[in-house]
């Protein structure tokens, strides 16, 4: 049982069928929504996933959808999933949990203000409804409970949040009306070439023909690429998070600052994380993809804090190459399911508490942690790769990808199917890490 428990479940369906026209391995929300805008589209698809919908990272994550704040090569992508969220509330039998309750990015020194008021002005003419509050406009959109620290903040009022526990579940049986099969605890274990492109994949409950695969596989995707002689950069990163029980008084809106953020929940609770205080294990991927990451790590030295953990010791004893007859690392080790860092999560609570005194009052129902796929530019990978016509990769969300799921699924299922692209692919080419 993982250590966030609550998540919505979703049957499997049987048995196996022999050919598909698109198989989509990983059941995360990337991997969802690809299902969901191929089966509207009428294409045959079926989603394998290696243990259940949103095991890992989908549910694990802070449920904010936002546009502030993204890399400008994101925000067409996070534009055009907010309407697709919007337009889910009345197309999906199961509630998302989406609601535009807005986000604030808080400022407390001039550096800050300088950084977001730079960003502001690159991203505003590419349609971002952010816009600069003074003091007296934060304390007015927070109800005179606004931090005197506070020199300025970024707000969103259209931007929101849902909720990870229940959406990629939704939108997954949502994907299945529309006529996508769904198998859960079938690993995907590799590929079969003919004519020199994608002619199957193998999992561990048997052969699937097909013309094409997206491998939405989040934190396992590098991994699988490997054994197919595909070089993917990708490393896992480590995120603590928690959540309180319903608390009275506190914003509407998320809130991030330097040190801090936290959302309001559906039930009326807060999901609460530690800013900048992300654990990237020691593997050997580390050494691996070093020349690739250095430039990130040497621009994001803060956010990230290399350490030996269990994480080490377990992927130096995971193969790299295995037989498609055999069990693989997908069927050993299922989840992904780390330990939160309990030291990163009571220093956020007391930060959060120092600001908004309500928050001194909380009760902690629970804490978590997951793995964040991340690429060296922190900007995911939506494309084909050409060694393997047929063969699509969409990951490497760098913790970003629940907000633009509803994008990404969308133009996976362009790409794949050759439509006109949602949004140009460009930013997301794979090209961009050839060696």
């Amino acid at each position: 049982m993982p250590m966030y428990p609550h998540i919505s479940h979703v049957d499997s369906d049987h048995p196996l069928p022999q050919r598909a026209d698109v198989v989509i391995i990983g059941g995360g929300i990337v991997g969802v929504c690809t299902a969901y805008f191929l089966a509207a589209r009428g294409v045959s698809v079926v989603l394998v996933e290696k243990s259940g919908i949103a095991d890992e990272q989908s549910s694990r994550n802070w449920g904010w959808v936002r546009t502030m704040g993204r890399d400008v090569a994101e925000i067409p992508l996070a534009i055009a999933s907010l309407a697709l969220w919007d337009a889910w509330a009345a197309r999906l039998e199961h509630g998302t949990g989406f609601t535009r309750a807005g986000i604030l990015y808080a400022c407390e020194s001039e550096q800050e203000i300088a950084a977001k008021v730079a960003w502001l002005e690159q991203a505003k003419p590419m349609g971002i409804d952010a816009e600069w509050l003074d003091t007296a406009q934060i304390d007015a959109r927070l109800g005179g409970k606004a931090p005197r620290s506070w020199k300025g903040a970024l707000y969103t009022a259209t931007d929101g949040r849902a909720e990870p526990d229940i959406a990629t579940a939704a939108i997954a049986q949502g994907a299945r009306a529309l006529g996508a099969r769904i198998f859960t605890r079938c690993a995907a274990r590799s590929l079969e070439t003919e004519a020199g492109r994608v002619g199957s994949v193998i999992t561990e409950l048997g052969e699937i023909k097909c013309e094409a695969v997206v491998l939405a596989a989040g934190a396992w995707s590098s991994l699988f690429c490997r054994n197919l002689g595909v070089r993917l950069p990708q490393l896992r990163v480590l995120g603590s998070v928690m959540r309180t029980a319903p608390l009275p008084g506190g914003p509407e809106c998320a809130v991030a600052t330097e040190k801090v953020s936290f959302r309001k929940r559906a039930d009326g609770g807060y999901t609460v994380a530690l800013r900048n205080a992300n654990i990237a294990p020691l593997v050997p991927d580390s050494f691996r993809y070093l020349p690739d990451f250095l430039p990130m790590v040497r621009a994001h030295h803060r956010e990230y804090r290399l350490r030996v953990t269990g994480q080490t010791w377990q992927e130096i004893n995971t193969p790299g190459r295995w037989a498609n007859d055999q069990p693989t690392p997908f069927e050993t080790q299922r989840i992904y399911d780390p330990k939160p860092v309990e030291a990163f999560l009571d220093q956020a609570l007391k930060q959060i508490a120092d600001q908004f005194p309500v928050f001194a009052q909380a009760k902690i129902d629970q804490r978590w942690a997951g793995l964040i796929d991340v690429t060296p530019d922190i900007i995911p990978v939506m494309d084909e790769v050409a060694s393997i016509p047929g063969f699509y990769l969409a990951t490497g969300f760098s913790g970003h990808g629940f907000g633009i799921g509803p994008g990404a699924g969308h133009l996976m299922a362009d790409l794949v199917t050759g439509h006109q692209p949602l949004v140009s692919p460009a930013p997301f080419r794979f090209a961009r890490f050839a060696r």
